[in-house]
């Protein structure tokens, strides 16, 4: 029997700084775990001022995690300690498994007077933490539309819709990460496997998300679901557009400073030594 899951919490993305001074909004993050499990923060640095954005992110270490960046308008210019580097431009998805460790600089660039997208950063298990770093980056022409009906289209980037699987594979939290557009006044209702953290980040557009209506949510708003096997979503007005993420909790011990996230101080504290010391990437890693 199909078990809709409730609105457990509803949050609003709050202004913060970042980087070099960059002005985005944060959804949630260090102050939310582990209401989030395996995910550890939603950034949204969509703006439509140049100097919000410019001073970028330069060089600094990932370890433990992986950062997905998903973009929506212009560019972020990338390249890190082992030689790589790129562009993730508009409507791209970037997934960065940091793994054992990476040293990355990633600079927003505006296109045609536009710049903006999201960073999710998801845990890894103890059992991954150290695993060799690596990266999926996948084109926009790469990453499937469906539309089951006229009213609804699902940009799928991770897991599967009508039997469409979306190009990001291989990942431990086995996410969904969709983006959902609904025109106005309709209905929506996605399966997601019981016991998986699932939320729903609003772009765009007013709706609602279960049989209660006496709430409406709208861009910069997010949705924390409760258990069970399907989410529903409803628009209002001219339509609703919204992120639609799950994944499996890892249910371990979090330990978090700044950009590297083990399961102990103590480590910690040695990613910090390695960083200092010009130890921290793995040669054979």
């Amino acid at each position: 029997m199909t078990r809709v899951r409730g609105v457990e919490r509803i949050l609003s993305a709050y202004a913060t700084v970042e980087g070099a001074g960059v002005h985005l909004h944060r959804a949630f993050g260090y102050y939310e775990v582990p209401q989030f499990d395996p995910f550890l923060m939603l950034d949204d640095f969509r703006s439509p001022r140049s100097e919000d954005y410019l001073a970028g992110f330069p060089s600094h270490p990932h370890r433990g995690i992986e950062t997905v960046t998903y973009m929506l308008n212009g560019s972020v210019e990338h390249a890190d300690s082992r030689g790589n580097s790129g562009s993730v431009n508009a409507g791209d998805v970037q997934w960065m498994t940091a793994g054992s460790g990476i040293i990355h600089s990633e600079m927003p660039k505006p296109v045609n007077g536009r710049m903006g997208g999201f960073q999710l950063w998801v845990n890894l298990p103890r059992a991954n933490k150290m695993t060799k770093p690596r990266y999926q980056e996948i084109g926009n022409a790469d990453i499937p539309t469906v539309s089951p009906r006229p009213d609804v289209n699902i940009k799928v980037i991770c897991g599967t819709v009508n039997g469409v699987k979306g190009p990001v594979k291989d990942i431990v939290a086995d996410p969904q990460y969709l983006d959902v557009t609904l025109g106005p006044d309709t209905t929506f209702s996605h399966p997601v496997k019981e016991g998986y953290t699932a939320f729903a980040y609003v772009i765009s557009g007013e709706g609602t998300f279960d049989a209660e209506e006496g709430y409406r949510i709208s861009n910069r708003d997010l949705i924390l679901f409760s258990d069970g096997s399907s989410c529903r979503a409803r628009s209002f007005g001219k339509g609703f557009r919204f992120l639609f993420i799950a994944g499996k909790p890892i249910r371990e011990p979090v330990a978090w400073r700044g950009p590297i996230v083990m399961n102990t101080s103590e480590e910690i504290l040695q990613a910090f030594k390695e960083y200092d010391a010009g130890t921290f990437i793995k040669k054979k890693a």
